[in-house]
């Protein structure tokens, strides 16, 4: 080996030790597979539920209004278990990678990221129960949307880029939902379940595939 060789090498591996440092690199493209899974069961669940009532209007709103507060019940139950099943699949996925790669899982970098998704996450959780407070729900689905949107692209600067565009998605069809409030539980699907699928589907193939 050449020292040429030799220098690039170290250099390499000066760069991986600076970015294992700095950012979390240990997402897993399964993780987002399965977030989106989740998210997409969820969302048939509550279709079905939405369904049963024999409505013709899908705005929150509406539908609240006129089935009273126990199909509200259920709809906060179906997010709820959807959310708890889906950090706890993305959690294996991520936990099975850190420890195949050889990376602790939880440090300087990870408590970074922690706190740059879960302060706007949390935020927007206190502003959507408050709003659901004075009975405002048709504005739920694009709340969600667009405070997690902000959440992955504030924390993406300590993580993999793709998380980035992923936030730029979730931003775009939050805004959209905005003007088309009777359709919230389909813009909520096509954020939390097929954008999760199609990111953890491009975050395997340029990360994992190779592994």
């Amino acid at each position: 080996m050449s020292e040429q060789q030799q220098s690039l090498e170290d250099l390499q591996h000066i760069k991986r030790m600076m970015e294992r440092s700095s950012r979390f690199i240990s997402l897993s493209g399964l993780s987002g597979i399965a977030a989106g899974v989740c998210a997409l069961v969820g969302a048939w669940f509550a279709y079905q539920k939405i369904s049963f009532r024999h409505t013709e209007d899908y705005n929150l709103q509406a539908i609240i209004d006129t089935s009273g507060v126990e199909l509200l019940n259920d709809l906060l139950w179906i997010a709820t278990l959807t959310f708890i099943a889906a950090f706890i699949s993305a959690f294996i996925f991520t936990f099975l990678r850190s420890k195949k790669n050889g990376i602790p899982m939880w440090g300087a970098a990870t408590i970074r990221l922690f706190w740059n998704t879960a302060i706007p996450v949390a935020v927007g959780g206190i502003f959507i129960l408050r709003m659901m407070h004075f009975g405002e729900y048709e504005l739920v689905a694009p709340a969600c949307l667009i405070f997690y949107g902000l959440a992955l692209v504030n924390g993406s600067k300590y993580t993999l880029g793709e998380i980035r565009f992923l936030g730029y998605g979730m931003l775009a069809l939050g805004i959209m939902n905005l003007w088309y409030v009777g359709y919230g539980l389909y813009f909520w699907a096509m954020g939390f379940g097929i954008l999760h699928i199609l990111y953890g589907v491009v975050m395997w193939y340029k990360h994992e595939r190779e592994q």
